[in-house]
């Protein structure tokens, strides 16, 4: 037995392990925060099916699973509904907690596929001491643009007000 779930690159099933509990309780505390922080029509959503939309219909696709993501109400509705994977589309924002075997994917795979998908907004979160984060966003046809890492508290304005204390992320 090999715990762990199934992405999707350009058609091709990969194995990714299941986060540990330090990273899973991360990703907690982040979804916490939003939750008292976000707008009534956004909502965060941890370790759930994200279709990139790079393929057309019929053609070997992408489908991630990111740590968390913020969606719309609407897209959760959607969903329920019609059935199927959150779209690219749909999302505001993408977290990805780096684990010791994801650091490549985290800062280089996924931060190309995310933007090219069209995610105006990606954070690679970094437990290690000092625990950081890089906030990146669209800059157009070269993909994301960051200002550097961030440590100590995060007041972040786009795509949405949010503080975020990263020291606790650990505690």
């Amino acid at each position: 037995f090999e715990p762990g779930y199934t992405e999707l690159s350009e058609g091709r099933l990969m194995m990714t392990p299941s986060p540990a509990p330090r990273h899973s309780r991360a990703g907690f505390k982040i979804a916490l925060m939003f939750e008292q922080q976000l707008s009534a029509d956004l909502v965060v959503v941890q370790d759930v099916d994200l279709d990139l939309e790079l393929a057309p219909p019929g053609r070997p696709g992408f489908v991630r699973r990111p740590d968390l993501i913020v969606t719309s109400r609407s897209a959760l509705t959607r969903i329920e509904a019609e059935g199927g994977a959150v779209r690219a589309s749909e999302v505001v924002l993408v977290v990805e907690i780096v684990s010791p075997g994801s650091v490549r994917t985290d800062n280089v795979v996924k931060r190309g596929e995310y933007a090219d998908a069209g995610i105006g907004h990606y954070w690679i979160v970094d437990l290690s001491d000092p625990v950081s984060v890089l906030v990146c966003h669209q800059a157009g046809a070269f993909g994301y643009s960051d200002g550097g890492a961030v440590t100590g508290v995060l007041r972040a304005t786009e795509p949405f007000a949010v503080e975020i204390d990263l020291d606790s992320l650990v505690a």
